[in-house]
């Protein structure tokens, strides 16, 4: 029986958790969550549940939450706060794997946290790797223990490497669906909406995943984070379009072998997948190979799409560069879902602030923090001067 913590339990990510395990109760027990602000959906994950901790975003939250529970008779659920409870929910003593699924920095400290303490990690929060992955990363090893990938593309050159060893490894492809813009003139990009940058068409995902999918950032954070928890240098990481979202992700080999992984898109497949590693259990998320009726590939377009170029310069230089991406491209996918911005000023932003941060390398999460703080100032003080169009 693996027991299991969530990071982000009432995300898209921690809900198909959660059917996995339902899914598979002879195999998983949920024993603590961390739900942020979602008070609501918090109650009604507790009640079904019925974990030892559950952790909220505020104190009010958490008081009213508690408040709740026991007159419901579930007093024994003990309900917490703030980064310390989630760092509680993630080093918890009966824990042995934790999800971490909550989007940006946020979950940065618990998920490290979860490390240093010895617990497996199922890692489905990029901006973690991407902010500070070589620490991260630094002390699984320390520790011994495994960070499985649940992004699909990750999970996928996870799956893949299995067929060979690292020193054989030529390329690592991860493919695109290229969003919703792939055949939009750039001449049209001016004028993207809020609306149709959010229409994309294969994953329903949060709004800030959906914008970075629109403006390849997205899989620019998934470059930083193959080359952090697969150990190879960016130059080694090609990015491919592939419309069907059919193949997740390709690894190559010195032989000029290419081993694929196919299924379907379903989050519950690399979650199952990052659950039972180092096997493989039934499930019915299946996959027909009659149905491949076509599979396109196309370069990605690096003047259509600068957001994916800067993050290929960011992992090329690592630490600061890495977290000044990170933490611009936050400030700035806000501000173009309040419509302060235009779709085109994104990119804009990010490289001002890229270009405003000093390089260095962190030593410390606490470090990382800082330096993601400076980064979201030099952003915020790029927004509120006029972006030039």
């Amino acid at each position: 029986m693996k027991r299991i913590a969530i990071l982000g339990s009432t995300g898209s990510i921690g809900q198909s958790t959660l059917s996995v395990i339902a899914s598979n109760p002879d195999r998983f027990e949920l024993v603590t969550m961390a739900a942020g602000a979602n008070v609501d959906s918090a109650l009604e994950q507790a009640r079904r549940w019925k974990p030892k901790v559950l952790s909220l975003a505020s104190e009010q939250s958490a008081e009213k939450a508690s408040k709740q529970l026991k007159a419901e008779g579930l007093s024994h659920i003990e309900v917490v706060s703030g980064e310390a409870g989630t760092i509680r929910v993630a080093t918890h003593k009966d824990v042995d794997f934790v999800v971490s699924a909550i989007v940006g920095v946020v979950g940065l400290k618990a998920t490290y946290e979860a490390v240093r303490a010895g617990k497996a990690i199922g890692l489905a929060n990029k901006e973690c790797m991407v902010a500070a992955g070589e620490l991260i990363t630094a002390e699984a090893r320390k520790q011994g223990k495994p960070l499985l990938p649940i992004d699909s593309e990750h999970n996928a050159v996870h799956q893949c490497l299995r067929g060979g060893r690292m020193s054989e490894v030529e390329r690592v492809w991860l493919t695109a669906s290229g969003g919703p813009f792939l055949n939009t003139p750039t001449a049209d990009f001016e004028r993207i909406t809020v609306e149709q940058a959010l229409n994309h068409p294969t994953w329903k995902m949060g709004q800030r995943i959906t914008i970075d999918s629109a403006t390849m950032m997205n899989k620019g954070f998934e470059v930083i984070e193959a080359c952090r928890l697969f150990d190879v240098p960016s130059s080694q990481i090609g990015v491919i379009v592939h419309p069907q979202s059919t193949i997740h992700s390709m690894v190559e080999f010195n032989d000029g072998s290419i081993l694929a992984q196919l299924s379907v898109t379903d989050m519950r497949l690399p979650i199952l997948y990052a659950l039972t590693f180092p096997d493989r259990v039934p499930s019915d998320l299946r996959f027909s190979v009659l149905d491949l009726k076509k599979l396109d590939f196309y370069p990605p377009d690096f003047n259509k799409f600068p957001c994916l170029r800067l993050a290929y310069q960011a992992a090329e230089a690592g630490g600061s560069k890495s977290i000044a991406l990170n933490a611009a491209d936050e400030i700035a996918v806000a501000a173009f879902l309040n419509r302060e911005i235009g779709f085109t000023d994104i990119s804009k932003v990010v490289e001002h602030t890229i270009n405003e941060t000093k390089h260095r390398h962190p030593e410390s999460i606490e470090e990382v923090l800082a330096l993601d703080a400076q980064a979201r100032e030099l952003a915020r003080h790029k927004l509120s001067h006029p972006v030039s169009r």
